[in-house]
């Protein structure tokens, strides 16, 4: 397999900046990594959240884009298990070498699942960073140097995981986001029952179909969505993710967390301070696999990953393609900006950028 030593990249410059497109070198793999030629990419709205603000990027000019799917075309010493032309999902990490808004990127090998022959690029690009947000909230332990942790629930692919929340309640706020999606499939796998989540009607039987057991309109009031929480279940419910986490839902959520359990959440803390008390854990979630305390974990889903998908236990997100290669990056962002997405992830294919 050819692999050529220049490829196109979408390069921002500095924070706030308009992104650039480019034409740099192709990477070369280390030990323990592969070079994948990406099929497909993912936007999130953390890719323009980067732009603006400069999250989770230090140094600029900087390549951005945590989602991707691709073929491994070089492999360096030491990789055993993947092989030149095997098809993977892959969560890049935004700075540069390892990120996703280029042509080739690289990656270690540990941090790649192989993708059935029943997903295709464009679903295979929607899982990687938001199924480990979820996953990463659901499993994950408090990360003090990060200040992030999760609910610290025994992981479903670990011995004794897989139904051990069986009969246990859990909210789920923002089901039809693309972290949402993953976080009721996860609770439905982990045993969860009743598995509530609030959305747009419209998007009811989507949710049900991957494992929602309950849907709640995400437009009743804070008081109405707790009261019909309480009229479903009678038990505690010690676990709530918002996959939303604008400060009415992470308020309604904290209301919602029996003592001892956990709020998640996606963005900066917004509870009210007056309501906070030592009884209730309250996490925001940072879902990287490049964490080092993440590695082990998200090893450990990869593995199993390609057999759920193939199952069917996991459903990739509904992709929405943008036309126009890197170049229709910025247009599949302003449509995130905008709230323009619903119940689907957007995916740009790199191989078509002119």
């Amino acid at each position: 397999m050819s692999i050529p030593t220049q490829q196109k990249a979408l390069l921002l410059p500095s924070k706030g900046a308009d992104f650039t497109l480019v034409t740099i070198d192709v990477p070369k793999p280390e030990a323990g990594e592969v070079l994948v030629r990406v099929e497909a990419v993912g936007l999130n709205s953390l890719d323009y959240k980067i732009q603006e603000l400069g999250f989770f990027v230090s140094e600029f000019p900087a390549i951005l884009g945590c989602d991707a799917s691709g073929v491994v075309v070089d492999i360096g010493n030491g990789v055993t298990d993947l092989g030149i032309g095997d098809k993977v999902l892959l969560e890049p990490n935004p700075g540069y070498r390892n990120a996703a808004f280029q042509q080739f990127t690289i990656i270690k090998a540990s941090l790649t699942s192989k993708i059935p022959a029943n997903i295709s690029f464009d679903e295979a690009a929607t899982l990687p960073c938001c199924l480990m947000t979820a996953a990463i909230g659901l499993y994950a332990g408090f990360v003090p140097h990060l200040l992030r942790g999760g609910a610290s629930l025994t992981p479903f692919w670990a011995e004794g995981g897989r139904g051990k929340y069986a009969g246990q309640p859990i909210v789920i706020f923002g089901g039809a986001t693309s972290v949402g999606q993953y976080a009721i499939q996860l609770a439905r796998i982990s045993g969860f029952s009743p598995i509530i989540t609030t959305t747009s009607l419209r998007n009811a039987e989507r949710l049900k179909s991957i494992g929602a057991t309950h849907v709640i309109d995400r437009g009743f009031s804070q008081a109405d969505i707790i009261a019909k929480v309480k009229e479903i279940t009678a038990k505690p419910v010690h676990v709530v993710y918002d996959a939303v986490s604008i400060p009415e839902t992470q308020n309604t959520g904290y209301d919602i967390i029996a003592p001892g359990g956990t709020l998640l959440v996606v963005l900066p803390a917004a509870v009210d301070q007056e309501k906070i008390t030592s009884d209730k854990h309250f996490f925001m979630v940072l879902g990287s696999v490049h964490v080092p305390e993440y590695e082990e974990s998200a090893a450990g889903l990869f593995r199993v990953l390609p057999e759920l998908l193939a199952s069917g236990q996991i459903k990739p997100n509904v992709p929405g393609y943008i036309p126009g290669g890197l170049s229709g990056i910025t247009e599949g962002l302003e449509k995130l900006k905008r709230n323009e997405v619903s119940a689907k992830k957007l995916v740009i294919r790199p191989s078509e950028t002119i």
